[in-house]
């Protein structure tokens, strides 16, 4: 049970912004885990989860590993190496200056962007799978507000 509550724990730190135990434990019970704060509490330190900052004064649990790319250095990245883009259904495929990709992708993949399931680059191009399909828009509208700025 420890387990596969475990298993959840970081299943939902990934998919949503998650800030509090209390948050966490009230997740929890809603997908049907008997939870109660203190447990959450145990197992957000054997998970060794740390809080990071997402920016806007706002933070989430995550794990060590992940390392977590700031607004400011995301925004350099994606205005000065991000030369175009496109979409279709739930695939974006992101164009970049030659020999930019791989740290642009490893940026939005560090950035902690809801609904971006993965990113491949190569040389020039990064391809984003972005899920659900309904998401599209909302990943377009973050890309542009970088780019823009």
């Amino acid at each position: 049970m420890k387990t596969r509550r475990h298993r959840k724990i970081l299943e939902l730190i990934k998919e949503y912004p998650i800030a509090t135990q209390e948050e966490l434990a009230d997740i929890l019970r809603a997908e049907g885990y008997n939870v109660t704060q203190a447990t959450v509490s145990r197992d957000i330190k054997e998970l060794a989860l740390i809080k990071i900052n997402i920016g806007n004064d706002q933070c989430k649990y995550a794990l060590p590993a992940e390392s977590f790319v700031s607004e400011t250095r995301l925004r350099f990245m994606l205005k000065e190496f991000v030369i175009n883009y496109d979409y279709s259904e739930n695939i974006m495929v992101i164009r970049t200056a030659p020999g930019n990709a791989n740290a642009v992708a490893s940026a939005i993949d560090h950035a902690g962007w809801n609904h971006i399931i993965g990113t491949v680059a190569g040389d020039d191009t990064i391809l984003l799978v972005i899920k659900p399909r309904e998401a599209v828009k909302s990943v377009i509208e973050k890309l542009e507000s970088y780019l823009q700025q």
